[in-house]
């Protein structure tokens, strides 16, 4: 009886550490971020509001300090820019640039990107609160979309592929996660979101508001729509007159419990943000420059190397400086990952993926 009872009692004091141990993290945790929304600092404030309003399952932890109004104050600041602080401009070399932030973007000097014999350039970018991998393809017409068709059903979830199934499944020498995809807590990633083109063929058909389409068309162009008012009707119509032929889409709102945002850059001209993509979170874009030169991007962050993430301004830099003249944001956060020549270039911010990529239904891939 004694040495169960003595069993018993060190259980019981384990399980009482333990607890005692998750409470004390609860505690610190809560604080900290107590201290982010109502402490001294409006740019720590504003950062960490934005930052967990891009998150998939963390949003509700804004709503714990402050209320929807205080919410929509923090989404923009007084210039609608990002609230990092600017980063120091650091000489570029062929294989790695340094990017700026919030306000110095408009000196940063366009880089010259060095092609390999195939037309391809693997680079590295750092920023002051980032890093990431920009992968160059000259051919735009190389550029398609892989995906896990036929979809999941609502009903019956499937496994989608991850980025880099796709690529060795389309033989592809890399890709990037594409678009938007019904995000469950198991991360099936079978089902997109919005509109699916292929091949000149709509997969998956049913726009919503705010959904802004991504793609190519027959030209090998970079095409960007807003399709959330039209309708799968509408968007049929479009895609057959404007001879999209690879396309997703992703969602450009901003309220109290979103912060989503897509265009970075239009015509050459930097999208004023407006105070969305503040936070510092991985990104993945996609942009091309005027000779037609696809430009596919991933970033770090939420902790990855000691990161904290790029901005949607940090994404607008590194266009503008390999000379984008459009580009858009895709899905970021634990969705972001490249895969190139046999391995991962950039795996997801998610322990569970760090070593490959979340499963998703679609990938632009570079064949």
């Amino acid at each position: 009886m004694k040495t169960s009872g003595k069993i018993l009692y060190g259980i019981a004091w384990f399980l009482m550490f333990l607890l005692g141990t998750a409470a004390v993290l609860f505690l610190t945790l809560y604080l900290l971020m107590y201290l982010f929304c109502k402490g001294p600092s409006p740019a720590a404030r504003n950062t960490f509001v934005a930052t967990m309003l891009e998150t998939g399952g963390m949003k509700f932890v804004v709503s714990w300090y402050l209320d929807e109004d205080e919410v929509l104050q923090c989404l923009q600041n007084d210039n609608g820019t990002a609230v990092i602080p600017a980063a120091e401009q650091v000489p570029a070399t062929a294989s790695t640039a340094v990017s700026g932030t919030g306000a110095d973007h408009a000196a940063a000097e366009e880089q010259t990107i060095p092609f390999d014999e195939n037309g391809l350039a693997l680079l590295t970018i750092r920023g002051r609160t980032f890093e990431g991998k920009l992968l160059a393809v000259k051919d735009p017409a190389r550029i398609s979309l892989s995906v896990s068709y036929p979809w999941s059903s609502p009903e019956q979830e499937k496994n989608g592929l991850t980025v880099g199934e796709h690529c060795i499944n389309s033989g592809a020498i890399g890709g990037i996660n594409a678009g938007e995809f019904v995000n469950s807590g198991s991360n099936w990633g079978g089902r997109p979101v919005g509109v699916v083109v292929k091949d000149g063929e709509i997969l998956f058909n049913e726009p919503g508001h705010g959904d802004v389409m991504v793609g190519f068309n027959a030209e090998h162009q970079l095409v960007i729509a807003e399709i959330g008012a039209m309708g799968a009707a509408g968007f049929s119509s479009y895609a057959k007159e404007n001879r999209i032929m690879d396309a997703v889409s992703f969602k450009d709102l901003n309220s109290s419990n979103t912060n989503l945002f897509t265009r970075l850059i239009t015509d050459g001209s930097p999208v004023d943000l407006n105070g969305k993509g503040a936070g510092a979170n991985p990104r993945t874009a996609i942009g091309q420059c005027a000779d037609g030169t696809v430009l596919l991007l991933v970033t770090d962050g939420r902790g990855a190397s000691g990161h904290l993430g790029a901005t949607g301004q940090d994404l607008i830099d590194v266009m503008l400086q390999y000379g984008a003249v459009n580009a858009v944001n895709l899905d970021g956060g634990s969705s972001a990952a490249m895969y190139y020549d046999g391995a991962y270039a950039h795996t997801s911010t998610y322990l569970t993926y760090s070593d490959a990529s979340r499963r998703l239904p679609t990938a632009f891939i570079v064949r």
